[in-house]
């Protein structure tokens, strides 16, 4: 018996396990397509590290790829769909994959990455397969495998492999990490990954897919469906089509990002009334800092049913908070689970006490820290020692260990000598009832090296607030001198706020610091 067919249910076995917005799958069918998925995968030649790399939108074939690379001991290499032939075939090139899966939206580009791959290594272009793409000479039908590979289950006794991830890269090019033990859990072979899966978030019930997959928040999906967890995926997100789905699966369980918050409460108040959310009973977040008045709003709409996790793609989750603790502990991002402990230091590596703001630092127990792929270098500068390593936050602990973080060292303007912060300035400006959303920038100053400029896009683009007003409304609420000096206002696309709901600050200072 195949490892999937546990979760068929005897009485209905055409039970919906698996749906996008065109295709639909119960898990009988899903674990005869599971088998041949992970069967062809098995009669690939993947090369010798057997990884391939997934270069597609969110779609029933993007999950159940990830899955049948999971049952075959073969790692696969989530990639941003939204890369350039070029930077993709940085990741192809430094991943070592064997084969590029793509869809009909980035099959071009593909083609054309694995291309660039073949001038600069001399290799020939690697395998480029592809589902729902029109006949190519160079793209291998995704279909066409399916319907040649051995429907028989597949055997359970090849050793695991992680997934590779690759970070955001918007300090430089993106850096390969193993999936850490919080995102895979291993084992002697596959049967005995599988079985980690059955976790109590794949028992909370059907799982919603918001998010690019190439996001290891969504990606999470793909473990809860190999627990036994109904998914539905959707595709670019889409706030009221979001309720719909809730409503029309049932939905019990969503990951979902600060942005995906924000639009859903944008929408008017009779939209929102007009679907059920009762099926909810967990909403988890991640990926960004969530303005207070943001959470706060979700919370006092659909219940304490939102958690929060903290962490990276580097370590998976290093904090936690629930709702009733969040409540209590406002704007807080949790106090660290297992194998962690965090860290406050100095500019000097000295620790500092609850209630001192400084630079964060997680103590990983297990030993294992942060490992790039083929990064000695940055491996190096994300750790105070062995095992203690740094994601790079501003922050401080309260006295009973929750975490506060105040923003990032990258982003941290520098005036007059001063330290500012700014996603401090941009909790507060996110407040004003005209502010839609915001990003905090130092930009330069002959007098002081660097002043604060605060990037706004209004609600009402047509009508948008002065610089008086906002500057006025800070200074109302913080220091003055942790207040912008000047006001740009851009729209939503200026400001780029990416799938995960993260601002590229290095991108947007750049034109200011052209000279």
């Amino acid at each position: 018996m195949s490892l999937l067919a546990q979760h068929i249910p005897a009485d209905d076995p055409d039970q919906m396990a698996l749906t996008d917005q065109q295709t639909t799958l119960g898990w009988a069918e899903l674990d005869l397509v599971m088998n041949r998925a992970a069967n062809l995968l098995h009669s690939l030649e993947l090369g010798p590290e057997r990884r391939l790399a997934v270069f597609a939108e969110n779609s029933t074939e993007t999950v159940i790829v990830y899955v049948a690379a999971a049952l075959a001991g073969v790692s696969a290499v989530p990639v941003n769909f939204h890369l350039t032939p070029d930077e993709l075939a940085y990741i192809v090139e430094d991943s070592a994959s064997a084969l590029l899966l793509v869809g009909p939206e980035t099959a071009q580009r593909g083609l054309l990455a694995t291309e660039a791959t073949s001038n600069t290594t001399g290799r020939p272009p690697i395998a480029v397969m592809g589902w729902r793409c029109s006949d190519h000479p160079k793209v291998s039908s995704w279909e066409k495998g399916l319907a040649l590979a051995s429907a028989e289950p597949p055997p359970t006794d090849t050793p695991p492999a992680p997934h590779l991830f690759y970070t955001s890269g918007t300090t430089g090019r993106p850096k390969g990490v193993d999936a850490p033990p919080a995102l895979f859990r291993g084992g002697e072979t596959v049967a005995e990954y599988f079985a980690t899966c059955a976790t109590p978030n794949a028992a909370i019930g059907t799982h919603l897919v918001v998010g690019p997959m190439y996001h290891a928040g969504p990606f999470s999906a793909t473990r809860n469906l190999m627990g036994g967890a109904p998914v539905v995926v959707m595709g670019r997100f889409d706030a009221e089509a979001t309720l719909a789905a809730i409503e029309r699966y049932q939905v019990n369980g969503v990951f979902m990002v600060p942005t995906h918050f924000s639009r859903l409460l944008a929408l008017p108040a009779e939209v929102r009334e007009r679907y059920s959310t009762d099926s909810l009973v967990s909403i988890t977040h991640s990926g960004a800092p969530c303005p207070v008045s943001v959470k706060r709003a979700m919370i006092n709409w659909l219940g304490p049913i939102i958690s929060e996790g903290y962490g990276s793609t580097e370590v998976g989750g290093s904090c936690h908070i629930n709702s009733e603790d969040w409540l209590a502990h406002p704007g807080s991002v949790g106090q660290p689970v297992p194998p962690f402990e965090v860290l406050i230091v100095d500019d000097h590596g000295n620790e500092l006490p609850p209630g001192q703001e400084g630079r964060v630092y997680f103590i990983d127990t297990s030993g294992r820290g942060i490992s790039y792929r083929n990064a000695p270098e940055k491996t190096a500068a994300a750790h105070l020692r062995p095992g203690v390593f740094t994601l790079g936050e501003i922050g401080y602990v309260d006295d009973e260990g929750f975490l506060y973080l105040t923003d990032r060292f990258s982003d941290m303007v520098v005036s007059g000598g001063v330290n500012i912060y700014p996603a401090e300035t941009e909790q507060v400006l996110v407040e004003h009832p005209a502010v839609a959303d915001t990003a905090c920038i130092g930009v330069p100053d002959e007098e002081m090296g660097e002043q604060l400029k605060a990037l706004v896009v209004p609600v009402d683009p047509g009508k948008p607030p002065t610089e008086a007003e906002l500057i006025a409304f800070c200074r109302d609420r913080i220091a003055h001198y942790k207040c912008p000096r000047t006001v740009d206002f851009i729209s939503e696309e200026l400001l780029g706020r990416s799938a995960m709901g993260k601002v590229n600050k290095q991108a947007l200072r750049a034109p200011f610091w052209k000279a």
